[in-house]
């Protein structure tokens, strides 16, 4: 699809959960957006709302399912001249309560597997098993041109609504990463780096893109690193920086390199780099609303590097 078009109708991660709250109960909503970015946390964000408090959640991992038997089942009958098909229970189809289902990472799905749930998608049934009416239907998949094999076929994308999720903006995520007790290293780091947060539909070519934000990931460039920097890295760099706070302060063994290693394999080389002398240069360099709100009295590194960095 035209990044354009994608873009232009493109809803935050709020909108895009009441949206589904609205009218996940007679259509199904695919949400298609960025990896990393919280498709998969609308399961949570819909299960806190007060409206599904009676709902229960059923998380699907789609990437596990190869075939028509991952979801139903043949039983035959007890002459044994016919038989009929029974549905998976994660399907949530024998419930007398309404559910909320999430068919995470849709797009991935075999083909056979993703025919044999359209009817689920479609009509909230198969054969004799009907969902509760109250019950909401939500599905999601990476953006095709991501390039990491997500489709949906033309007949699927037809009976559900297809709606894309942007990424979180700066603030967005540092509102977020306050409540989610994110290292504080990694919140100053995301709050003085903006282009942690840009697209790659942002940009024109990959060679502008690589060089306004070479953090992220862009699927046209030819170069394209293994980790990247994405809201779900952030959230695991977090996790490795406690717990090395959490070893020194035990007295125990958590080196620079070591740092460096776990860092470059989460948020890549390049944000590692980064990250890795914002962290050590963080205690030197004021920050910006410290330049702003007292120019004339703001602290003055001594270090050459943390001058370069100011």
């Amino acid at each position: 699809m035209n990044t354009n078009i994608l873009t232009q109708f493109a809803l935050n991660i709020d909108d895009t959960a009441e949206l589904i709250a609205a009218v996940g109960h007679n259509r199904t909503v695919i949400v298609q957006g960025e990896m990393g970015w919280g498709k998969s946390a609308l399961l949570n964000i819909l299960s806190a709302m007060p409206k599904f408090e009676n709902h229960k959640a059923i998380y699907i991992d789609c990437t596990t399912k190869t075939d028509s038997g991952d979801f139903f089942m043949i039983k035959y009958s007890e002459d044994g001249k016919t038989f009929h098909t029974l549905p998976h229970e994660e399907l949530g189809l024998h419930l007398d309560g309404p559910v909320i289902l999430m068919f995470d990472e849709i797009g991935k799905m075999p083909r056979s597997a993703f025919n044999a749930v359209l009817r689920v998608l479609y009509e909230r049934k198969y054969a004799d098993n009907i969902l509760h009416h109250e019950s909401v239907i939500l599905a999601t998949t990476n953006l095709s041109a991501e390039g990491i094999g997500d489709l949906l076929p033309p007949h699927g994308r037809n009976r559900c609504t297809v709606v894309t999720m942007k990424k979180s903006d700066q603030l967005g995520w540092l509102g977020w990463s306050i409540a989610a007790s994110v290292h504080p290293t990694i919140q100053s780091w995301a709050k003085d780096t903006p282009q942690l947060f840009h697209s790659f539909m942002d940009f024109e070519t990959p060679e502008i893109c690589e060089r306004e934000a070479p953090h992220i990931y862009d699927p046209r460039s030819a170069n394209k690193p293994v980790a990247f920097v994405t809201g779900r890295s952030l959230e695991g760099a977090s996790d490795i920086m406690h717990d090395r706070d959490a070893v020194l302060a035990a007295g125990g063994t958590f080196s620079d390199t070591m740092l460096r290693a776990a860092l470059a394999g989460t948020v890549g080389p390049r944000g590692a780099a980064d990250l890795m002398a914002y962290h050590t240069l963080l205690q030197q360099v004021p920050s910006k609303e410290e330049i702003i709100n007292d120019p004339l009295n703001a602290r003055i590194p001594d270090k050459v590097s943390a001058v370069c960095m100011l």
